[in-house]
């Protein structure tokens, strides 16, 4: 995965700093610890960029994850109807599973591209 350090994508992915991809925003890196799914550091330990830019900063993410949910749907939808040819009830209830299952992973997902729309990558020069 390093070779897409430097891109939003992976700090999307992994969770990381937005602003220097060295540490992970949350507190714990297991997104199935349910009571602490969406806890996040105050600030970056390494570049000290503060992740909740205002109160309420993280209101925003419920906008994204809608179509991240829909995305996770439609993959659902693929492969259970599409692929495997189960009957629509059947389907129904895979999406309903899919989006209960992987409710954590979204959360997160969606919090991780909100605040990359607002902050970028700044490479760190070596101090010397």
């Amino acid at each position: 995965m390093n070779f897409l350090k430097g891109t939003k994508l992976y700090s999307i992915i992994t969770g990381s700093c937005p602003v220097c991809h060295n540490e992970s925003m949350y507190e714990v890196s297991n997104p199935y610890k349910i009571s602490k799914t969406l806890q996040m550091n105050e600030r970056c330990s390494h570049c000290h960029t503060k992740y909740k830019i205002e109160p309420s900063f993280f209101y925003g993410a419920m906008y994204v994850s809608y179509p991240v949910g829909i995305a996770f749907a439609v993959a659902a939808f693929v492969i259970s109807y599409l692929l495997l040819d189960m009957d629509l009830l059947k389907t129904f209830f895979v999406i309903v599973g899919t989006m209960v299952v992987f409710l954590p992973i979204i959360m997160r997902t969606s919090r991780n591209i909100w605040i990359n729309f607002f902050m970028s990558y700044k490479k760190q020069e070596p101090s010397s």
